[in-house]
């Protein structure tokens, strides 16, 4: 399956337009449904889903960034879902990696890369991306098959995946791009796998408000 992505900061003037439809689409429409009532986060719905990104318990215990806060809308188009994150109060021109993930703390479970959120002058950011994001959120292996090694540093590419039934990916979370910009805002240096070249930092927003078994992305229908 391929995912599209759009990111206001720095958008190619060809894709200006379309990032520009999709945050037409998918915020307006959804803060309407949501001052409608046709939005939740708390049952499911056949319609535009509307919850937040909180701050992970690494950030928190340190004591940094305590304004960081993320609004997640998604809007099921059909064969695809359209999810548009909003963030605010991080470090100014900073990028950020973002995941859905099995569960929203460590261990994560497994993770799928979808993109990156570019902050403003302001610390603030906002990306669209395209996919499936509901109930049917799902990765599975039904065997061991080889894997390309592309990278070797403290998180080396694996070289075969581990066999693997359906399993469900509902959460969603934000990490660093690198450790060298979590030090510089006062959070923990820690190196994680959790970029393309898997050398990022810590995780800033996570969906741990909701339940290790039941995140955001169960709420939604396809």
């Amino acid at each position: 399956m391929t995912n599209a992505t759009t990111n206001e900061t720095d958008t190619p003037s060809i894709q200006r337009p379309l990032a520009s439809a999709f945050r037409r689409l998918g915020v307006a429409a959804l803060v309407a449904a949501a001052l409608a009532g046709g939005a939740t986060s708390a049952g499911a719905t056949n319609g535009p889903a509307l919850f937040e990104m909180v701050r992970s318990p690494g950030i928190v215990n340190a004591g940094c960034l305590p304004n960081a806060r993320a609004t997640v809308t998604i809007l099921p188009q059909g064969p695809v879902e359209v999810m548009s994150v909003l963030v605010r109060g991080l470090p100014p021109r900073t990028e950020f990696d973002f995941f859905v993930i099995q569960v929203p703390n460590a261990p994560f479970g497994l993770s799928w890369y979808q993109g990156d959120i570019e902050t403003d002058a302001n610390g603030n950011g906002h990306a669209t991306f395209i996919g499936r994001f509901n109930e049917e959120t799902f990765i599975v292996a039904p065997g061991v098959a080889p894997a390309p090694s592309v990278h070797n540093n403290a998180f080396p590419d694996a070289t075969s995946n581990p066999q693997s039934g359906p399993v469900h990916t509902y959460h969603l979370g934000m990490w660093f791009n690198s450790p060298q910009d979590a030090a510089a805002a006062g959070c923990p240096s820690a190196v994680t796998p959790f970029n393309g070249e898997h050398n990022a930092g810590v995780q800033v927003l996570n969906t741990s408000q909701f339940p290790d078994a039941a995140g955001p992305l169960l709420k939604v229908k396809p």
